[in-house]
């Protein structure tokens, strides 16, 4: 019997999995939050970002603006409006930026970009609840915008038809390129992500911008990788997406991906929370509760971490509960292991090592290993197999 006390892990709820991180911006937060629940991660930024003090096209779009003034301005993101005053304020135009602004109707994504204009000094005339771009588009459009000048600050992120309805509708838009997206100066940490992907290594990637999805779906195409990273993303490695916005590179590729309600970094990692420990294989063997992570496993509750090898026999095992598996068809599993089955004995000494109960697996001879599944649960295992 297991001690009661491992029945109240002090484990996180992402322990045993791995979690892919391709986020530029507030990678580190996101990270921090993965690791204090309890995940590995993986960090690969796919895309860098132009400092907006380095940026001429912001520059350009500065000036055109305080030189004609729109009638409307809609600001996306927090960040992006800050950054846009503190990058006029460096190139001496931010008094006459603001001043410009004062006499223009502004709306406002979301409360925290309310919050960014009101610290500005300046009010905005409307925000949606929803926090919806589309919501904003409406009403413009309801308004009618035909002969109107409208500022637009993007904010890295495609606005699937936003400027093209206004501009159908009649209005001339000025696009305000707040921050632009490149790719990363190196792409070896996009690379191994990618190679991860495919060898079913990760349990989840994040995407917190729609360019950073497209950034990697661009280069696994370059490496000739792309069937298979769409392969993985739609069986076995979980897509995880801030919003929907985020989400439309995988989506027009067939990929489907969950998404928090929030459009938060919180609530994407709550999501990956509930998400992730759900679609772990659990097991009666042996008297033991045991329930397969990515790279950990869980017995009784108490995380076992497992080396590579060993999970691979473990998800072999796990496909046929109870069932006999060959130590043919167990080295075919084993990444690298050539044609001698003494790496099966070898691995799964290992591995029976590493659960911390042998006889959760038990040899027959001659004939290969099984996961002891209990006898009450064989008609329920053996149907869903």
């Amino acid at each position: 019997m297991y001690d009661e006390r491992e029945q109240s892990p002090e484990h996180g709820p992402l322990a045993g999995f791995t979690v892919g991180v391709t986020a530029a911006r507030r990678a580190d937060e996101l990270g921090a939050l993965l690791e204090r629940r309890g995940a590995a991660v993986l960090h690969a930024p796919a895309l860098r970002i132009v400092p907006l003090s380095d940026d001429s096209e912001l520059l350009a779009a500065t000036k055109e603006i305080i030189g004609r003034i729109p009638d409307i301005a809609v600001a996306t993101t927090a960040i992006g409006f800050r950054g846009w005053v503190e990058a006029a304020d460096g190139w001496g135009l931010g008094e006459d930026l603001l001043e410009r602004l004062r006499g223009v109707r502004i709306l406002a994504r979301g409360p925290k970009v309310k919050g960014a204009i009101r610290a500005a000094g300046l009010t905005e005339e409307w925000s949606p609840a929803s926090e919806s771009m589309a919501e904003v588009l409406d009403r413009l459009l309801e308004e009618g915008v035909d002969g109107l000048r409208i500022a637009v600050q993007l904010h890295g992120e495609p606005l699937p038809g936003f400027v093209e309805s206004l501009r159908a509708g009649g209005a001339e838009v000025v696009g305000v390129p707040v921050y632009r997206w490149l790719p990363p100066e190196d792409i070896g940490p996009v690379d191994r992500l990618i190679d991860a992907v495919v060898a079913r290594t990760l349990d989840a990637v994040t995407f917190t911008s729609a360019p950073a999805a497209a950034s990697l779906l661009s280069r696994a195409e370059e490496r000739g990788l792309l069937d298979d990273l769409l392969a993985a993303l739609g069986h076995d490695v979980l897509p995880a997406c801030v919003g929907p916005v985020t989400a439309l590179p995988l989506q027009a590729r067939g990929v489907d991906t969950v998404q928090p309600e929030r459009f938060r970094l919180g609530p994407l990692v709550q999501l990956l929370c509930r998400e992730l420990p759900s679609r772990a294989r659990t097991l009666p063997v042996a008297g033991h509760r045991v329930e397969i992570r990515g790279h950990a496993v869980l017995v009784d509750g108490g995380l076992r971490p497992v080396p590579p090898a060993g999970m691979s026999l473990l998800r072999a095992l796990a496909r046929r509960p109870g069932w006999v598996v060959s130590r043919a068809e167990l080295l075919r599993a084993l990444p690298g292991a050539g044609r001698d089955e003494h790496a099966v004995e070898t691995a799964m000494a290992r591995l029976r090592t590493a659960l911390g109960a042998p006889k959760l697996i038990q040899t027959v001879v001659k004939r290969g290993y099984r996961l002891a599944l209990d006898p009450a649960a064989d008609t329920k295992y053996d149907a869903a197999v």
